[in-house]
């Protein structure tokens, strides 16, 4: 009988990467430790975290746990482009393990059910904002008139 967190295909492939970690960190020593030991800890973050979120029932805990591994799997890349440039590791085995990264990356947002661009409802703030960066201060001063003091501000607020 196994566990629950044991079936996800993604569970799954992230015990595979940390063994590969593994294998590739008893070699990095020296100017690579700190690399290495950031590598490991982000590596085992993954499937970690994936059993812990497994194992809720809450959904909001469920896709709080799945978002916190598919940021460990983002994090391992850029480590892995860290020890590719300081010569510790090979630049094709490296894109390989970057393709099952971002596999899993992929696999962990669908599991969070949800996307991960951050929104908010303008109508909580009971006005509408423009966050447009291309402020015009010769627009703003058309639409309210200009502030007492002759100074525009940055965000646009109409009412």
């Amino acid at each position: 009988m196994g566990l629950g967190h044991e079936k996800p295909d993604v569970y799954r492939l992230s015990i595979g990467y940390v063994a590969w970690v593994y294998e590739k960190a008893d070699n990095l020593n020296g100017v690579h430790r700190p690399a290495r030991d950031q590598w490991l800890q982000a590596s085992q973050s993954i499937p970690l975290n994936i059993a812990e979120g497994n194992g809720k029932t809450a959904e909001a805990d469920r896709r709080r746990y799945f978002e916190i591994a598919r940021g460990s799997a983002l994090e391992c890349a850029p480590i892995q482009d860290v020890l590719v440039v300081g010569k510790a590791l090979d630049k094709m085995e490296s894109r390989k393990r970057k393709d099952e990264l971002d596999r899993m990356a992929a696999m962990l947002s669908r599991l969070g059910g949800r996307g991960y661009q951050v929104r908010e409802d303008q109508s909580a703030y009971n006005a509408d904002f423009d966050l447009d960066s291309d402020f015009d201060p010769e627009e703003r001063k058309s639409q309210q008139g200009a502030a007492p003091d002759g100074n525009s501000a940055a965000l646009h607020c109409r009412r």
